[in-house]
Order: structure tokens, then C-alpha cells, then sequence
């Protein structure tokens, strides 16, 4: 006989899910009538005769109806009549205006000139350096400049004050070298060495010395000027333009002579 757990373990090899006993087994629980009834069969329904429809006989033709007759109603054209309101506005086309070109300031080259600063008597002397190489005592131009303080009741021995002022300052360079630089930095040397010591005129002797010093052009020369920060100023021509032009030291002497009281007045 077998014992339980082999039992159980047959029957699952078995697949046997559930089970019921050929007989009845005592103290056992009674067993449930649902497990015991047997499965019915389901039978297929029969498939349905489908009969084929007797041949019809063939229809007579029946008379064409007549035709009826429709009555058209012709309808006019409608003409639109435009209107004010509805009629289309046309569009304005806006011309683009063209850009504005970009002028470009020229570009100023740098201006060159050299310009030695002297003292004599109660005067300062602003004059140009052709050459750019300070005065010799056998120039040319030094004997005239000579001549010329002799003339005017002044030393003819001027001092020399500092180097000649040389523009452009750097040969390379980012900084701005051009003409206002130029005015701004020979202005800014002067009005240093007035502070330093007065003066009672301030000789401008070349084109250079005036446009960077009085901020004039050779339209004022051998006139008087008054600048700011410098006080009275005297034009002059150039020492080498004197020398080619010789007809010019006439009006330098007629002018000297109106301003000569300026400087001697102050020498006395």
C-alpha cells in the first residue's frame, strides 16, 4: 500500500490534478455532488439548409413614362456695381531709402617741424628750425636773428631754453600726433616757461611757430597778437624766407617800430 507523500507525488507526475476515490474511505469527508456530477456533451448544431430561390420569370417591359416637360426660368446676369467701400485700396509701396554712406574723416598725416625757444632781455623768441638742428654761430639765419635784436634794442646773445621742441614726438607709436596734439603740446611748453619767467612780447618767428603757438597763418605776419595764456605775440616771417625774400624786412622794421615801446619800457 501506498503512503501519502509517495501518492501525492505520482499523481503530480501524472498531472493529476484532482482525484476521487473507487470507493468510499472512512472518516473521510463526505464529497462535494458538483465534483461528481458528470460533464455534459456539448452536440454542434446543424448547419443550416440554405434552398436556391426558384428562377423568376422575366418582367415584362413596362412603356416608357412620357416625358414631363420643366419649365425653365432664364435668369439675368447680375451686374456688381462697385462700391466705394468694398473696392479694393492699393497698397502703398514704401521706397527704402538707402543707408546713409559713412564718410570717413581723411586721415591727417602728422606735421613736422622743429622749433628752438630763446630768451633775450625781457622777450622770448619762438623760431623755427629748418633744418631742425640748433642754431651754429656761423648760420646764416642765427646772423640774421642777430642783427634782427640788435635792431630792436635787445641782447644779441639770446639764451638758449631747453631742446628744440621737435613734432612728431615718436617716429611709431599709437598716440595721436596730429595737428590739435601738436598746438596743445607747443602750447602747454609755453605757457610752462611764461609761468616760469614773464615775458613783455612773444616773438613768433615761422609759419610753424604760428600756427602751433596762436593758432594764425601767414596772413598775421608782422602784425600783434594777443593768445591766451601768453599775452602779446609778434609775427614774423621765417629767417630763411627773409633771407630769400629780402623785400620783406622792410615791413618787419616798420612793424618793430610800433612795437618796440613794448619791451623797451620794461628793459629801462
Amino acid at each position: 500500500m501506498l503512503n501519502e507523500p509517495r501518492r501525492r507525488a505520482y499523481l503530480t507526475a501524472m498531472q493529476v490534478v484532482s482525484w476521487l476515490p473507487r470507493t468510499e474511505l472512512p472518516f473521510a469527508a463526505p464529497s462535494r455532488p458538483e465534483l461528481l456530477a458528470p460533464v455534459p456533451q456539448v452536440v454542434d448544431a446543424p448547419a443550416p439548409v440554405i434552398q436556391a430561390d426558384a428562377p423568376r420569370a422575366p418582367e415584362r417591359d413596362s412603356p416608357p413614362a412620357a416625358p414631363t416637360l420643366v419649365a425653365r426660368t432664364v435668369e439675368r446676369p447680375k451686374i456688381d456695381i462697385p462700391r466705394p467701400s468694398s473696392a479694393p485700396k492699393p497698397k502703398v509701396v514704401q521706397e527704402e531709402e538707402p543707408a546713409p554712406a559713412v564718410v570717413k574723416a581723411p586721415v591727417v598725416p602728422p606735421p613736422r617741424f622743429a622749433l628752438q625757444l630763446l630768451r633775450a632781455g625781457s622777450c622770448l623768441l619762438l623760431v623755427e628750425l629748418v633744418t631742425g638742428e640748433p642754431f651754429q654761430s656761423r648760420d646764416p639765419s642765427y646772423l640774421l636773428l642777430k642783427d634782427m635784436l640788435r635792431a630792436a634794442g635787445l641782447p644779441d646773445s639770446p639764451q638758449i631754453i631747453g631742446e628744440p621742441v621737435r613734432w612728431p614726438l615718436l617716429v611709431r607709436g599709437q598716440m595721436d600726433q596730429g595737428p590739435e596734439a601738436a598746438r596743445d603740446f607747443v602750447q602747454g611748453f609755453l605757457y610752462a616757461r611764461v609761468e616760469e619767467q614773464p615775458c613783455a612780447c612773444l616773438w613768433l618767428i615761422g609759419l610753424p611757430a604760428l600756427r602751433f603757438a596762436a593758432e594764425t597763418d601767414a596772413e598775421s605776419f608782422n602784425l600783434e597778437l594777443q593768445v591766451d595764456g601768453l599775452g602779446l605775440a609778434w609775427a614774423l616771417p621765417g629767417l630763411e624766407l627773409l633771407m630769400d625774400e629780402p623785400q620783406r624786412k622792410a615791413e618787419v622794421w616798420r612793424s618793430m617800430r610800433q612795437l618796440m615801446g613794448r619791451w623797451k619800457t620794461v628793459d629801462e
